[in-house]
């Protein structure tokens, strides 16, 4: 199997989708690491299952993991359970608000299947401004360095 990152977004303002896709962009610079960008209501299972690694980009609503986000999850937590995936991943939150509550929503999910960590949370406060991109395309970068590596 080839290295893979999986990542998947969920975005209602374009918001998430812009870092998912900066995220995307970072993470290609690596020739060994092929990257699939999914949006979370297309996203599968077997997304999951052939992934090395994956980053979820979803926002905080409300002081939660948006709908779409916990969606995905929902759907695919038990047959990952019983496919006994565990796979790193890395969690980037768009968040108007602190992002803790979607944090806390995501991680008690993930933890759940379980998966690993491969990076704390990075939450993006506000607007998403061009530093916000970088260093999503940085989490990106970095993520398919570790996968290229063997790290995760």
């Amino acid at each position: 199997m080839s290295a893979t990152l999986l990542i998947v977004y969920h975005s209602q303002s374009g918001s998430c989708a812009s870092l998912a896709g900066a995220v995307y962009r970072g993470a290609r610079e690596d020739a060994n690491v092929q990257t699939v960008l999914r949006r979370a209501v297309d996203a599968s299972i077997a997304d999951l299952e052939s992934a090395s690694a994956m980053a979820l980009v979803a926002a905080e609503n409300a002081g939660h993991l948006s709908g779409g986000a916990k969606a995905f999850l929902d759907r695919v937590f038990y047959p990952a359970i019983a496919r006994d995936l565990l796979i790193p991943y890395a969690l980037l939150i768009s968040a108007g608000n602190d992002g803790s509550g979607a944090v806390r929503d995501a991680s008690r999910m993930l933890s759940g299947i379980p998966m690993s960590a491969a990076t704390e949370p990075m939450i993006c406060k506000g607007e998403v401004t061009g530093l916000h991109l970088e260093q999503a395309a940085d989490l990106g970068r970095a993520l398919a360095a570790g996968i290229d590596m063997g790290i995760f």
